[in-house]
């Protein structure tokens, strides 16, 4: 009878044990699917329930850390030390040594990439000067976006009690990397690159597996469970999903492919550009000197669509024209195209005069402009959406397209905007050829 009192008690606490265990496992789920071109909510479930977020953190400092870059308070090949606090950061990390010094662009990509933690807090010290003086800025910065659920407390994601998001959050801040950041965004897209000396390769196992995926951010810790913001594209669509509180990686990412294929059939083939709301800068380096403020390059038609190039539309600058693109932190195979100087909104920017002081006399509007020609259809798609999200006078009510050509090596991909007046053709490519992207204008009778 004794020995049978202890079998059951044995049992009992066996019970009790693999409950427990599964409920610290357990995290609750979450889901939703936005449509990037304007926010529109395609599909959500407790898409507002605060969650733990884990490495989905280090898309707010990242955004943070673009920027700090972008408002020239750091360079990307500016180097900055490593603390003891960061260098003994918990794995995943990129391992770096303390006391030794980290160019910016490698954090962002160990950040972005492998989702290093030291690298995340390294970001985080150099700009914020603390974990918490970072935490603050992130957290003014989650409610400038309209992030209302949020609250951080450090810069990688590991569990903490109030360090919390919600999935609508996150698609939020998605869009705010997409637009606010074109430049930058493509390092969210990179399997393979090179940080601190060190070959690093993606956490997302999305890339490569899914038709049109796009990258963005993995997370896990086992109070957050399986995490994934996830961006694809297709055609003239672009779907952001986000799961939350997966149970493993490959049903995160099943589920999450399933959440891509649920907003492409959902989300009209065409749809006008809602941007999200302008934020103005507020990332304060601390202890950082600001330089002197740039002088305006472009006009406001031109800074626009500087801002809607994606990854895929990036392509390399003239060696002549020392302009930013997103190959100042991510390294591609391809020669990159196109590369204009960005200009904040509100910066004081106004549409300058083009040196065509000639009047172009009244003609049928039938010249086209062509922005080139790719062996890679998603990046046509990235450089027609990205006329479309530009508010340049001349193309108002034009929509580009896409035509399929015939090169020497095979199939190709022709973007182009038709049904221009000459005046306006020839003003919109003279301003885009003076800033190193491919434009011609073409009449008629070519």
């Amino acid at each position: 009878m004794r020995l049978l009192g202890r079998g059951i008690v044995f049992v009992a606490l066996c019970v009790v044990t693999v409950v427990v265990a599964t409920g610290a496992q357990a995290a609750p789920y979450a889901a939703i699917v936005m449509d990037m071109r304007n926010g529109a909510v395609l599909h959500e479930d407790h898409a507002n329930r605060v969650q733990h977020p884990a490495s989905l953190t280090k898309m707010m400092t990242l955004y943070l850390a673009f920027e700090a870059v972008e408002s020239g308070q750091f360079g990307l090949d500016e180097t900055v030390r490593v603390s003891r606090t960061a260098s003994r950061q918990p794995p995943s990390k990129l391992y770096l040594k303390q006391g030794s010094r980290v160019s910016i662009r490698s954090l962002i990509r160990a950040a972005a990439i492998k989702s290093a933690n030291d690298a995340a807090m390294a970001l985080a010290e150099a700009i914020g000067g603390s974990q918490a003086g970072f935490a603050n800025l992130m957290n003014e910065k989650a409610r400038a976006l309209g992030m209302r659920n949020t609250h951080f407390k450090n810069p990688h994601g590991l569990t903490q009690k109030g360090h919390v998001t919600t999935a609508h959050d996150m698609a939020i801040l998605a869009r705010h990397l997409y637009f606010d950041f074109p430049e930058y965004y493509n390092v969210f897209s990179k399997r393979t690159d090179i940080a601190a000396g060190k070959r690093i390769w993606t956490t997302n196992r999305l890339l490569g597996s899914y038709r049109g995926a796009e990258g963005m951010k993995t997370g896990y810790t086992r109070a957050a469970g399986y995490n994934l913001v996830a961006v694809a594209a297709r055609g003239n669509e672009r779907v952001i999903a986000v799961v939350m509180g997966g149970r493993s990686s490959r049903w995160r990412n099943q589920k999450v492919a399933e959440l891509l294929d649920l907003g492409f059939r959902k989300a009209p083939t065409q749809v006008a550009i809602v941007r999200p709301q302008a934020v103005a800068t507020s990332t304060r380096v601390a202890e950082a000197p600001v330089p002197e403020p740039k002088p305006d390059l472009a006009p406001t038609g031109l800074a626009a669509l500087s801002d809607a190039f994606t990854s895929q539309a990036v392509a390399a600058t003239r060696p002549s024209a020392p302009i930013r693109v997103a190959g100042n932190i991510g390294t591609r195979n391809a020669p990159v195209r196109a590369g204009l100087p960005r200009v904040k909104p509100g910066s004081g920017a106004t549409r300058v005069a083009l040196r065509d002081p000639k009047p172009m006399p009244l003609a049928r509007p039938d010249w086209s402009v062509t922005l080139g020609e790719y062996r890679d259809q998603a990046e046509a798609v990235a450089i027609a959406a990205s006329v479309s999200l530009a508010d340049i006078s001349a193309l108002q009510g034009v929509a580009p397209r896409i035509q399929e050509v015939n090169g020497s090596r095979g199939k190709l991909y022709k973007v182009e905007v038709t049904g221009l007046a000459p005046h306006d053709a020839e003003t919109t490519c003279s301003a885009l050829r003076a800033h190193g992207t491919t434009c011609a204008a073409v009449s008629p009778q070519n």
